[in-house]
């Protein structure tokens, strides 16, 4: 892969980063339930507080994604750290389908009568498969890196 093809994507993975992080912030400012909250009350919203809490697996995914992309503009994709990077953006994928699961339980069963989470609940399903498609394609490609690994350092030895 070219340089600045990687360099690219390491800029699209920061801009991600910097967009989301941006709306975490301004999100619970604008959100139905803190409108009329004051900026500590809203900050300190437990629901809210989960959701910064639950993004932390999200950013280190991220992160590693960077440092995949480094990896590979480098010409060194078939190290050991490589297969880290991706079995941790697994476990990352793994554990944010996991929080956003209990969200939505959460919300599903504490609701008041008047609300209708729908929405939250759908948008909880789509971001809880494509965080197991995720975690599904980093499996996949951890275990062809790490078999290439594996040769690698067997035809060294």
């Amino acid at each position: 892969m070219k340089k600045g093809s990687t360099l690219f994507l390491q800029g699209v993975i920061t801009l991600i980063g910097i967009v989301v992080l941006a709306v975490m912030i301004q999100f619970p400012l604008t959100e139905g339930r803190a409108v009329n909250l004051d900026l500590s009350n809203i900050y300190t919203d437990p629901f809210i507080i989960y959701g910064y809490i639950a993004s932390i697996p999200f950013f280190i995914a991220l992160y590693q994604v960077f440092k995949l992309l480094g990896y590979i503009g480098r010409n060194n994709v078939f190290l050991p750290s490589s297969a880290k990077a991706l079995r941790t953006i697994k476990y990352c994928a793994i554990m944010q389908s996991i929080l956003i699961v209990m969200a939505v339980l959460y919300i599903r069963m504490a609701h008041n009568k008047d609300d209708d989470p729908a929405g939250f609940i759908a948008i909880g399903m789509i971001v809880t498969f494509i965080s197991i498609v995720i975690a599904t394609a980093a499996t996949i490609f951890e275990g062809i890196l790490q078999n290439a690994v594996d040769r690698k350092s067997t035809r060294t030895t």
